[in-house]
């Protein structure tokens, strides 16, 4: 029996880890897998801050029913988000709890409808609206587009708890504890930057609309949808999406090559090598056609500068290239500097692909030189390759305005 985890004396834990999905929304990889964290407070009124995946629901109904006291019922289920992940076991709670009412906004509401015909029993909720449990005061506010548009989040105004839905989550699954507390952090840290950069980041402005209503609660504890909660920091966790969220980057260069018999790489090897002989400690090199697109896309919203080389395929940019060069613009990221080369044999493509990414892509600054090479690179190339470097690093050590 799996029990329910004590938050404060009346609100618990009920969620479940995944270490079995390989892939988070059939995308991004999941190493070290992934939590899906739901909530239950016991008060005079019972209520569940939404369900689970559904391949996980025993284990989130073995901890609901070790937490619910006997004879009770739950009366709420509050959906703060639809994504299935959360809310997949929506159907099976009704049939369980039948006069359960569901909370949900009007989006969400809508969407229950749509993913599970369910119309009747259901509670709307505004922006500011209360709903009592008895001892616990629950207020709700709307962040839509952080990340779907009917997103909201719970806060407990009795206890100072902010259930937070998708924002100030991240990757990997709980190691044992459940509370930044009882966590090496600096892994979950980097694991909550991959999940932002590649499920949030693109929503940047609408989060920023988030912090703002946040900032402005007394907050003593985080619960969100996925990783640990927050307790004994819950504002670093803020500014951490404050910080990213604004776009703001660090001192350092991403360098990202594709290459299939190891010219092109070369080219990029003596840009990464010269940028750290002008004094860019934080220089990181990924193979496209190997390294995790999740992982590049973190890095990249992490640091200043991004150097992309590709070969010529089929006299177009080489694939793992361009599917990254997609994923980026879709991304809409600001305030970055941009850096190119590519190669070719038999017909040009790539450079020209890549400079359009410079134009389109995003809010790039262009370093020069942009270098094309035809086949392999010679000393001369490969010199205007280390100047690229140089050039890059004078950049990325003061911040664009």
């Amino acid at each position: 029996m799996q029990n329910a985890i004590k938050i404060t004396d009346s609100i618990y834990w009920i969620g479940g880890n995944d270490r079995e999905t390989d892939l988070f929304e059939g995308l991004w990889t999941l190493p070290r897998g992934v939590a899906y964290n739901a909530y239950f407070i016991n008060d005079e009124k019972t209520a569940v801050i939404d369900t689970i995946k559904a391949d996980k629901l025993s284990d989130y109904m073995e901890r609901l029913v070790s937490g619910l006291p006997e004879g009770r019922t739950i009366d709420y289920l509050i959906v703060d988000h639809m994504e299935p992940d959360h809310s997949g076991s929506i159907s099976i709670m009704r049939r369980l709890y039948p006069e359960m009412k569901i909370v949900g906004n009007k989006k969400t509401l809508e969407m229950i409808d749509a993913f599970y015909g369910i119309k009747d029993g259901t509670v709307e909720v505004k922006e500011g609206d209360v709903l009592d449990l008895g001892h616990h005061k629950l207020t709700f506010a709307m962040i839509p587009m952080v990340h779907w548009p009917e997103s909201m989040v719970t806060y407990d105004t009795t206890e100072k708890v902010l259930f937070s839905t998708d924002a100030f989550g991240g990757f990997c699954a709980l190691e044992g504890g459940i509370f930044d507390d009882e966590l090496d952090m600096s892994l979950y840290e980097d694991e909550t930057l991959r999940y932002f950069a590649n499920i949030v980041g693109r929503y940047s402005a609408p989060t920023q609309k988030a912090i703002a209503k946040v900032r402005g609660l007394d907050l003593k504890i985080i619960c969100p949808a996925h990783g640990p909660i927050l307790r004994s920091n819950p504002k670093h966790i803020v500014d951490l999406y404050d910080k990213w969220s604004k776009q703001e980057t660090d001192e350092g260069v991403v360098v990202v090559y594709g290459s299939m018999y190891g010219n092109t790489k070369l080219m990029t090897d003596a840009i990464a090598r010269a940028a750290c002989e002008a004094g860019v400690k934080d220089v990181i090199v990924h193979d496209a056609s190997r390294s995790n697109l999740s992982c590049i896309v973190r890095d990249v919203w992490k640091y200043r500068g991004l150097v992309l080389g590709s070969c010529t395929y089929n006299t177009e940019l080489y694939p793992p290239v361009a599917t990254l060069c997609r994923t980026l613009k879709n991304k809409m990221m600001k305030n970055r500097y941009l850096g190119i080369c590519g190669s070719y044999s038999w017909s040009k493509g790539a450079l020209a692909e890549l400079q359009v990414f410079a134009e389109q892509g995003g809010d790039w600054k262009l370093v020069e030189p942009t270098i094309e090479v035809k086949s392999c690179p010679k000393e001369p190339d490969l010199e205007l390759c280390r100047e690229l470097g140089r050039n890059m690093a004078a950049a990325v050590k003061s911040p664009r305005e």
